[in-house]
C-alpha cells in the first residue's frame, strides 16, 4: 500500500476536492475496466474519447480517488486537479514504481524508418556483450529472457513504468526502447531518465495524427531537445532534420554520416554490391564517454542484413554501442550475425534470382530501398508494389512520385502493382481513389503498370517474368505482409511441376 499524499508529490496538484489526508491506495489505474479495489484512478483524455466519462464507473469497481483535469461534484471521492492528466499519469506512474530509468542505462532511439531494427540492432550488441538487456518496442517487449507482445510500439507511460520496474527486479542493466512521435507527444515517456537518445532520419508519415510535418517533427525532435547535459544525443548527420538538432539539444552530442564526413564517426569504402553492406567505420573526432576515451581510428564491419538502409541503421547502433562501451571486436561480431527484423529488406529467396520483401511506407523508406539497388548487382529489377489502403490520395500521390523517381534511375518502365484485395482488413482497403491516383502518376511518367486485384496474381506475374540473376522485390505495407508467405508458396508449387 501508497500513501496518497507521498505519491502526489510528484506532480503538481492544483486544486482538490474531498482532500482525504491519511488515505492509501493499493494501484493506479487508467482504464475502468482494470480497476481494483483501493486504485487511484486518472482520468486520461485519449484519441477516442474522454477518460473524465468513466470516472463513476471506476469508483463503483473500488476507485477511492481521482486525478482529474475537472472535478465531478456529483462523485463523492476525493479529486485532485491537474493541469494535464497524462503528464501527471507518467509522474505518478515513475514515482510508484520507484523510478526505475534512473537504475538503469536507458537508450531512447526515434526515427520515420529503422527505428525498430536499430532498437534490436543496439540490443543485439549489448546481448552480444553478456549484458542483461531489456527492449522496449514494436513487435515485442523483452524483459531479460521474457518476451511480451506490444500493443503500442510505446506503451501507455504507467505500463512502461511497470514493465522497467520489473526490469530492474530480473538483474537488467540496459534497455534499447523505440520512442514514437506519438508517444512523446502524449507525454508517455515524460518521466524517462535517458542516458542516451538517437535520432536517425524523418520523413513524412503520421501526418493526419499530428495535423502537420511541422507537429509531427516537433514531436519527435523533443527526445533530443529535452535530453540533459548529463546524456548523449546521436544524430545523423546525412538527414537535415536529425542535423538541424545538432545545436538544439544540452546532452553531448555524436554524430555519424555516409555522405557528410564531418561527423565523429564516418562511413566510407562502403560495398553494396551482393546486397549486403560491407564498410569502414572510421572515428574521425575523438570523444569520451564515461572513463572511456575513443581516439581516432578505424575499424571493418561486415552486416548479415542487407539494405542501404541497414547502414545507417547499424552506424547508429554503433555509435550508441561505443557509448555505452562496448569493445569494437564485440560489434563488429554482434552485426555480422544479427539476422534482422521480419519485412525490413529481408532476403527470403536466394537461388537462380533474388527476392527481397521490404515494408515499403513512405517516401522516405522508398527511398533507402530503391537507392540499395544502384549498389546491387543484378539483371532485371522485378518491382511488386501493393498500394496503400486507407491512407488517402496525397500518401499515394507522394509514395508514386518517389517510386517513379527510382524507376527513371533504376532504367526500369514497369512495374507490377496490387490492390490486395482478399489480403487487407477494411482498415486497409485501396480505394478508387487511391488507385487512380497512383495510376495517373504511373501514366504521366509513361510507366506500364500491370495492376492486379489479388497479392497472389501480381506475386505470380513477378515470378514467370524472373529469370536467371534477376532481383524481385516485394514492396508495400498491409498490402504486401503475406507476400513472403504466398511467394514461397508458388515456388515449391512451381518446383514441384518441373
Amino acid at each position: 500500500m501508497t500513501r496518497l499524499q507521498e505519491l502526489l508529490q510528484a506532480t503538481a496538484i492544483m486544486d482538490t476536492y474531498q482532500a482525504a489526508e491519511d488515505l492509501t491506495i493499493g494501484g493506479i489505474a487508467y482504464h475502468s475496466g482494470k480497476v481494483k479495489e483501493g486504485d487511484l484512478f486518472v482520468c486520461i483524455t485519449g484519441y477516442a474519447t474522454d477518460g473524465h466519462k468513466y470516472l463513476r464507473d471506476a469508483v463503483a469497481k473500488g476507485a477511492v480517488a481521482a486525478i482529474v483535469e475537472r472535478v465531478q461534484d456529483d462523485i463523492h471521492v476525493p479529486q485532485y486537479v491537474v493541469p494535464n492528466s497524462r503528464i501527471a499519469l507518467a509522474q505518478l506512474g515513475s514515482a510508484y514504481y520507484g523510478h526505475p530509468s534512473e537504475k538503469m542505462k536507458m537508450i531512447g532511439i526515434t526515427a520515420t524508418n529503422g527505428k525498430t531494427t536499430t532498437t534490436y540492432m543496439t540490443n543485439a550488441i549489448l546481448e552480444q556483450h553478456g549484458l542483461k538487456t531489456g527492449l522496449i518496442g514494436t513487435v515485442i517487449i523483452k524483459i531479460d529472457d521474457t518476451k511480451i507482445p506490444s500493443e503500442l510500439t510505446t506503451p501507455e507511460s504507467l505500463d512502461l513504468q511497470a514493465y522497467l520496474a520489473q526490469m530492474v527486479e530480473r538483474g537488467v542493466s540496459h534497455v534499447s526502447m523505440e520512442v514514437s512521435s506519438a508517444a512523446l507527444e502524449s507525454h508517455r515517456v515524460e518521466t524517462v531518465d535517458y542516458d542516451i537518445v538517437c535520432f536517425n532520419n524523418l520523413s513524412r508519415e503520421h501526418i493526419d495524427s499530428h495535423g502537420t510535418f511541422d507537429n509531427y517533427f516537433a514531436a519527435k525532435s523533443s527526445l533530443i531537445k529535452g535530453a540533459s547535459e548529463h546524456s548523449f544525443a546521436v544524430l545523423n548527420l546525412d538527414d537535415e532534420f536529425a542535423a538541424s538538432l545538432v545545436t538544439e539539444t544540452a546532452a553531448q552530442v555524436v554524430t555519424f554520416g555516409m555522405k557528410s564526413s564531418e561527423g565523429t564517426l564516418h562511413c566510407k569504402d562502403l560495398d553494396l554490391s551482393t546486397g549486403r553492406a560491407k564498410f569502414t567505420v572510421e572515428i574521425k573526432k575523438p570523444f569520451k564517454a564515461g572513463a572511456i576515451e575513443y581516439t581516432p581510428g578505424e575499424f571493418r564491419v561486415d552486416l548479415r542484413i542487407p539494405g542501404l538502409h541497414s547502414v545507417y541503421n547499424s552506424m547508429a547502433a554503433i555509435t550508441v554501442a561505443l557509448l555505452c562501451g562496448i569493445p569494437v571486436a564485440t560489434i563488429q561480431e554482434a552485426l555480422r550475425t544479427f539476422g534482422g527484423v521480419e519485412r525490413r529488406f529481408e532476403f527470403i529467396h536466394e537461388d537462380e534470382f533474388i527476392i527481397i520483401d521490404d515494408h515499403f511506407a513512405n517516401p522516405g523508406n522508398i527511398d533507402v530501398t530503391l537507392e540499395t539497388m544502384r549498389y546491387m548487382d543484378y539483371e532485371q529489377f522485378h518491382l511488386v508494389y501493393a498500394i496503400r489502403g486507407n491512407r488517402g490520395p496525397v500518401t499515394n500521390r507522394e509514395n508514386a512520385e518517389t517510386i517513379v523517381k527510382w524507376l527513371n534511375r533504376l532504367e526500369t518502365r514497369e512495374i507490377i502493382a496490387t490492390r490486395s484485395e482478399s489480403h487487407v482488413n477494411k482498415n486497409n482497403t485501396v480505394s478508387d481513389e487511391e488507385a487512380d491516383v497512383f495510376l495517373e502518376v504511373m501514366k504521366e511518367a509513361n510507366i506500364d503498370v500491370h495492376l492486379y486485384r489479388e497479392l497472389p496474381d501480381a506475386i505470380a506475374s513477378a515470378l514467370s517474368k524472373a529469370g536467371r540473376g534477376d532481383l524481385i522485390l516485394l514492396a508495400g505495407c498491409q498490402g504486401m505482409d503475406p507476400g513472403a508467405e504466398i511467394a514461397h508458396k508458388q515456388l515449391d508449387e512451381l518446383s514441384n511441376n518441373r
